[in-house]
This record gives structure tokens, C-alpha cells and sequence, in this order.
């Protein structure tokens, strides 16, 4: 599976000790599977530190679900069981927890707020998990733990993929009529991009537009 981390630097080595406590899911390495949602921490990041936003890509070994040396905890959705968790790792009584790797939505702006008002007592559990199912999908996984860092490997792209990237990305968003997040997340996801960055493919030899017309071929029967 292919994770997206948006920063305001490249992230060459994972350091567990900087990350921040009483986040989503406890201190952790964060990443998630929609580029688009990686773009925006970006550019909030970078925004912060006064440089240009920055995406780092890793290849996640899903082999790490089915390992029983690794406790996994993954919630599908916005449920009672996920509020409760957010709350947990949020109160700076609770600082840690059992986990290897946490998966599952994101609290961001709008539902931080809501949570703050359900914890004054504004708004009861029940109607706060109701709000929820009217918003956006949102996606996190956390590695928390030295053991869950193993099963990311960060993935290595020279120049000429980032310029093929960008050619077909604009080039989707005309052709298709569809959205730069719609075509982003289509894009990175797609088997033509997979082997577009492995090496021991022959794709590297390939121009762009031969790349493109294999992506749409995929597309076709997909």
C-alpha cells in the first residue's frame, strides 16, 4: 500500500522521539493513503515554517495486519469506539497506549472543535457521532512503535517521475473532467504508477506518453 506523509521537509530517517503527544492516536509516525489529504498537512506545515510543503512516499507492507508480533487496531469508520480513543490519546492523563500500528479517520479542524464542545458538555456523545456521518472520508495510520517502522520502506523517486507525475496528472484532470484530489488519489493509486517507480521494471526507459496510454488502458478495464 502505498502512505503519504506531508511535512515541511523530506523525511529521510523516522525519529519516534520527535513526534508530538496527545495527538489523534498517541505519539506516532503518521501517514495516510489519500496524496491529497498528505498535500494539505504539507502546505499547513510548511506554511508554519515558512517553506514549501513537502510529500514523502512509503510502501507499507501490509503483511503487518496478519503478524502476531504487531497489535494492530484499525477502525473502517467514525464510530463510538473511535471518539472514545481520540478522547483517551487526547487527555494528557493518558499518554500511551497498547498499539503497534492505529488505523482509521482523522480528527481534523471541524471535528476537534465538536469534540471540545461534547467535552464542555455542549453536546451529547449520540449527537456528535450523528454529525459524523454526514462528513468526508479521511484516512491516518500511525507507527507507533520501532516494530510497526519495519514494515515501511520509503519509496525513491528520481526527477524524471516527478516530472512525468505532473504532466499526467494535469493532463487526467482535463481529459477526464475530473478534480486534482480525484485525479491524484486515481493517479497514485493505479498499478501503471506502481511500476512507474520500481526499479526493476523497464518503465523508467518509457516516455510519458506511453506511460500515460498504459494508465488509461488500465483504466479502460478497471
Amino acid at each position: 500500500m502505498k502512505l503519504y506523509h506531508g511535512s515541511y521537509t523530506e523525511i529521510n530517517v523516522i525519529n519516534l522521539k520527535k513526534a508530538k503527544p496527545y495527538k489523534d492516536f498517541g505519539r506516532a509516525f503518521y501517514l495516510t493513503k489519500y496524496y491529497e489529504q498528505a498535500k494539505i498537512w504539507a502546505n499547513r506545515l510548511g506554511g508554519e515554517h515558512k517553506k514549501g510543503g513537502i510529500i514523502t512516499e512509503f510502501e507499507f507492507n501490509e503483511y503487518a495486519y496478519e503478524d502476531e508480533s504487531l497489535k494492530v487496531l484499525k477502525f473502517d469508520e467514525y464510530n463510538e469506539q473511535w471518539f472514545d480513543f481520540i478522547v483517551f490519546n487526547r487527555s494528557k492523563l493518558n499518554s500511551t497506549h497498547e498499539y503497534d500500528i492505529v488505523e482509521g479517520p482523522v480528527a481534523d479542524d471541524d471535528v476537534t472543535r465538536q469534540i471540545d464542545t461534547f467535552l464542555v458538555g455542549k453536546i451529547t456523545k449520540e449527537e456528535f457521532l450523528e454529525e459524523l456521518k454526514f462528513h468526508k472520508p479521511t484516512h491516518q495510520i500511525a507507527f507507533c512503535t520501532l516494530e510497526s517502522l519495519q514494515m515501511l520502506e520509503k519509496v525513491k523517486k528520481k526527477q524524471f517521475v516527478n516530472d512525468i507525475d505532473d504532466i499526467i496528472t494535469q493532463l487526467m484532470v482535463t481529459e477526464f473532467n475530473l478534480t486534482e484530489a480525484q485525479t491524484i488519489d486515481i493517479y497514485f493509486q493505479s498499478k501503471t504508477y506502481g511500476k512507474l517507480i520500481d526499479e526493476n521494471t523497464e518503465f523508467s526507459k518509457k516516455d510519458w506518453q506511453e506511460v500515460y496510454e498504459l494508465l488509461k488502458t488500465e483504466l479502460k478495464y478497471n
